[in-house]
């Protein structure tokens, strides 16, 4: 008892965004979020201090999870902005950037929190009807028709990974490689609901970027002892099994077991696994394979009778290999195997990939499987490009809900800026019960707070500028001479306009006379060189102003310190 230690009272903290600490570390990861933004972005070296794995990277759903933090406040925005990439894989660093000028410019502002917190909510509800409008000027609809599109938006998504470390012929070999993924994943000639296939991804350390290839189908590990397959007849009935097959005798299940004396357990277990590959050589099974461990004496048998056996395939490729055979996984070896658990396997083939040698399923009929190999010259670069060739995956499955991308490189932030400006000079604040002048104030926050994520995009010492006529963003290198400004900007962020003697410019968070921005469309023809994905952008934009109120909201912090 003498060992004992008395129970500490809570920390308790009182109005936490008035607190020096607290304060301090929302800016230091204002900063950290800011530094990771964008192609130009600089890269975080992450190591724990008690040692363990080093990362190196810019992206959110890497970085975030790295770091940790004794402060619940900030707990609180990393969560929320970890929970929004793993719904929708991009725009974290956007959700973080954009939430955390709200706050710092909802307190810069001096307006009380209520009124900071209603204004915002009404903001919000202005860009996302705007957005969602068919006449929105920085919203870009998707043709299916055209790779083109969908080639730019995995490029714009890639390139602003710099850990990646690709050069520009790299990055555009990866872009059509994810678009050529994805469109294999989607079924051409299923009748009713349609199910999404899947990607496997196979990193190759060592080699070019350049051989990174997609391949219709699966590859798989190459199975010890198979050096051929001339005597393999095409198609090959297959089997699954879930189950380890390794005669293990917690394998059994749950419950009590009953050994008599003298039993000898292993001989029958092992009898039971000969039994089932009979049944299989039998059924003129030819391919044979175990999520989990074949025994040794049960391979040996099988491949006696020409049966190509694949054991610990892992679970990660369960599923694709059932939507690639139609084969239904078999839990137990101590029943018959029904005949609608087989499945079928088109051809099987030997391919080298890199330094790897694979096995190569492919299916009978149409199959929405693939497998993309992925190679690059060192772990740290490959884990990372193995990252963001995911989350593109999945950023491109959300164009199939919502066909639509947004403008890239900071023009969607000022172009919505703008926006919100010109809109709110005619609307009435009695409304959110507040004064005109607490309205105004408030989108003039948060106003600044989008421009500054479009400012955030630079990291060599260039200005951020707006045009007057389109709203779109532009930077001006730290280099250029301010008096030949239209020559030094070349094209806007997104890329679709080109700088002009008529063109006016000003700095971004300067003050302008508000305008109605003009839109692109219908001007030009011309292809964006950069665009957002939409879903994520407008969930971003949700989650980072509802998160920024929380956080205005809070008055106490209860801390359990024991």
């Amino acid at each position: 008892m003498s060992r004992l230690v008395k129970k500490s009272p809570s920390l308790c903290t009182d109005l936490p965004l008035e607190n020096a600490d607290i304060c301090n570390k929302l800016n230091l990861l204002k900063q950290l979020l800011r530094s990771c933004f964008g192609p130009t972005a600089r890269l975080k070296h992450v190591h724990n201090n008690i040692g363990g794995q080093v990362v190196t990277t810019s992206s959110s759903s890497v970085l975030l999870p790295a770091i940790s933090s004794s402060q619940p406040f900030i707990n609180l925005i990393k969560t929320s902005i970890l929970n929004h990439v793993s719904r929708f894989s991009d725009c974290g660093l956007f959700a973080g950037i954009f939430c955390l000028a709200v706050i710092d410019q909802a307190k810069q502002s001096g307006l009380r929190a209520n009124v900071a917190i209603r204004v915002n909510k009404h903001l919000l509800a202005l860009c996302i009807s705007y957005l969602q409008r068919e006449d929105c000027g920085c919203k870009v609809k998707l043709d299916f028709c055209s790779s083109q599109n969908l080639i730019t938006l995995a490029r714009s998504i890639i390139s602003s990974k710099p850990a990646c470390v690709l050069t520009d012929p790299e990055t555009l070999h990866i872009s059509k490689l994810a678009v050529q993924a994805f469109l294999l994943t989607i079924p051409c000639n299923s009748p009713g609901t349609v199910s999404l296939g899947k990607t496997v991804t196979v990193p190759v350390e060592g080699h070019s970027v350049l051989n990174s290839a997609v391949f219709p189908g699966l590859l798989m590990d190459m199975p010890d002892g198979l050096s051929n397959l001339d005597n393999v007849s095409n198609p090959l009935r297959m089997v699954l099994f879930s189950v380890s097959l390794a005669g293990d005798l917690c394998e059994l299940g749950d419950g009590r077991i009953e050994v008599h004396p003298g039993v000898d357990t292993d001989s029958q277990i092992l009898d039971q696994l000969l039994e089932a590959g009979k049944q299989v050589v039998k059924d003129e099974v030819k391919f044979f394979v175990c999520q989990r461990v074949i025994h040794p004496v049960l391979q040996q048998y099988l491949r006696s009778h020409g049966v190509v056996v694949v054991e610990r395939v892992g679970i990660t490729l369960m599923e694709p290999l059932i939507q690639l055979t139609g084969a239904q996984p078999v839990a137990t070896f101590h029943t018959t195997i029904p005949s609608k658990a087989y499945g079928k396997v088109k051809d099987l083939s030997i391919r080298q990939v890199g330094s790897k040698t694979m096995l190569h399923l492919q299916p009978v009929g149409e199959s929405a499987i693939c497998t993309m190999v992925l190679c690059h010259r060192n772990e740290t670069m490959l884990n990372e490009l193995k990252v963001v060739c995911q989350k593109t995956e999945h950023i491109l499955r959300l164009t199939l809900r919502e066909p639509f991308a947004l403008l890239g490189g900071g023009c969607t932030e000022t172009h919505l800026a703008a926006y919100v400006r010109h809109k709110s000079k005619t609307e009435e604040a009695s409304v959110l019960g507040c004064s005109q002048v607490e309205y105004l104030c408030g989108v003039d926050a948060f106003c600044r707070s989008l421009e500054s994520v479009a400012g955030a995009l630079e990291h060599d010492g260039g200005d951020s500028l707006i045009d007057l006529t389109r709203a779109h963003h532009w930077t001006l290198p730290a280099d250029a001479m301010k008096e030949h400004m239209e020559g030094s900007l070349g094209f806007c962020g997104c890329g679709l306009v080109g700088s002009s003697p008529s063109e006016r410019w000003t700095y971004l968070n300067t003050n302008y006379t508000d305008f109605s921005p003009k839109s692109i469309f219908g001007d030009t023809p011309a292809q964006a060189r950069v665009l957002d994905s939409f879903t994520a952008k407008l969930g971003a934009l949700q989650v980072a102003v509802e998160t920024a109120n929380l956080a205005l909201d809070v008055k106490y912090i209860i801390q359990d310190v024991n």
